[in-house]
């Protein structure tokens, strides 16, 4: 039993105030398929399901027999299952956390520094930025997902400065001019320009915030309740994020940032230095081990403005760049590929119709991490002579280069997710 290097996972969840409650969250009812023991509070959040060996939530191996020891100290016993490239790349560590999210509120107006950053962070302020990594991010909609992502369109901002005269007072008369005469200028202009305006933002002072957010909340919602359409402006989300953290200046940054309203399967990759924000829906999630992020609005946590504004990737694009698509596999037409353009995960998604009976999951030369989404399989391994039943919910941890065979155990569709390291 010492060798084998399939096996399935117990999870942890996380409950972030910011997460849906109950039974609302895709993160509960995944826990509730899983597990019948589950007990789901209807009262309580259920923010993220997160798979992996991070110190704050190492995932549990669930068989015994293997190990009772959690999946981070399993590999460090075992770093072989990790593959030979990641092993050495990564130190024998398991270079990504997995993640399922279930949000109801937003989730702060932030950004993740790249890796030179990070060092310079930690050594300057170890309590706030804990690690020396970078933070690439991947969502992935499961449901309706809703985010912020990058600067809009300069013609988009500028727009908004002239429809929103609570935004312009903020921002400033020279500053929106130097916006609007970049226009015609090079990328550097306009990115100068962008940030110049943006930090005049994000710098406002506390009480000139509260002030201009209230005279827009009223006037939105005056013009809601005589049935006019706020659409131009934003307004059903400004009113959203002003209920959810009242004078907060991360309201006023939807006027900058690209909205994106991803279908399920759709997703967008957050590298470094780019400014974003969940704000509502269900996505699985992948990122580099890190905790290092850097926060200026919609958030209770620790806000860091001056790094902020001082870090971000200023260059704009429209919202539909911003969309990060898979690629189909040419060995399996159920696979599609959520590849980055970053070393420590890729992310791929299988579609298998019910009417196969069994299909294969590919071998890889990473260890990975398989979510079931939608389905009841059971899994076979030539290393392993039981078969593993899942379903909905299950996590299988997978060690490098095994193949694992899924038999549907009923006609119905599957919906696979799995997180990988492909170097």
């Amino acid at each position: 039993m010492a060798s084998q290097r399939v096996f399935p996972l117990s999870c942890v969840v996380q409950q972030y105030a910011w997460g849906k409650m109950g039974s609302n969250s895709e993160v509960a009812c995944l826990l509730a398929s899983s597990d019948p023991l589950a007990q789901i509070s209807e009262d309580k959040p259920y923010a993220e399901l997160w798979m992996g060996t991070h110190p704050r939530g190492d995932a549990r191996i669930l068989d015994n027999r293997i190990s009772q020891k959690t999946l981070g100290q399993w590999i460090a016993d075992n770093q072989d299952c990790l593959g030979p490239k990641v092993k050495d790349t990564f130190n024998g560590t398991l270079p990504f956390l997995f993640k399922v999210l279930s949000v109801e509120t937003a989730l702060s107006i932030q950004a993740h520094p790249n890796k030179e950053l990070a060092e310079k962070l930690h050594l300057q302020a170890p309590q706030h930025y804990p690690d020396n990594n970078h933070k690439p991010e991947m969502a992935i909609a499961l449901t309706s997902f809703q985010g912020l992502c990058g600067f809009r369109p300069v013609e988009e901002i500028v727009t908004f400065l002239k429809k929103v005269p609570e935004f312009q007072s903020l921002i400033g008369e020279e500053a929106t001019a130097q916006l609007k005469q970049s226009m015609s200028g090079d990328p550097g202009a306009v990115a100068s320009a962008l940030k110049n305006c943006f930090s005049h933002l994000m710098k406002s002072e506390k009480k000139v915030v509260v002030e201009q957010l209230n005279l827009l909340v009223k006037r939105i919602s005056q013009q809601v309740s005589a049935g006019n359409s706020m659409d131009d402006i934003c307004g059903t989300l400004l009113l959203q994020l002003h209920q959810q953290y009242p004078g907060d200046i991360g309201c006023f940054a939807i006027y900058f940032l690209n909205l994106l309203n991803l279908k399920p399967g759709e997703a967008m990759f957050l590298e470094a230095n780019v400014p974003h924000a969940y704000l509502k829906g269900d996505c699985v999630e992948c990122m580099a081990c890190s905790d290092n992020t850097v926060r200026a609005g919609l958030t209770p946590k620790f806000i860091d403005v001056p790094t902020l504004c001082e870090m971000l990737n200023y260059t704009p694009s429209p919202s539909k760049d911003r969309l990060f698509a898979p690629t189909r596999s040419q060995d399996d037409p159920y696979l599609s590929i959520y590849d980055p353009p970053v070393p420590d995960f890729t992310v791929m998604k299988m579609e298998v119709p019910g009417t196969v009976t069994e299909y294969k999951v590919l071998a890889l030369d990473s260890a990975s991490i398989l979510l079931m989404v939608q389905g009841t399989v059971t899994a076979t391994t030539p290393t392993v002579q039981a078969e593993i039943p899942l379903q909905r919910g299950g996590v299988l941890f997978i060690g490098a280069n095994e193949s694992v065979s899924l038999k549907l155990a009923v006609p119905k569709d599957l919906l696979i997710f799995r997180a990988c390291c492909l170097l």
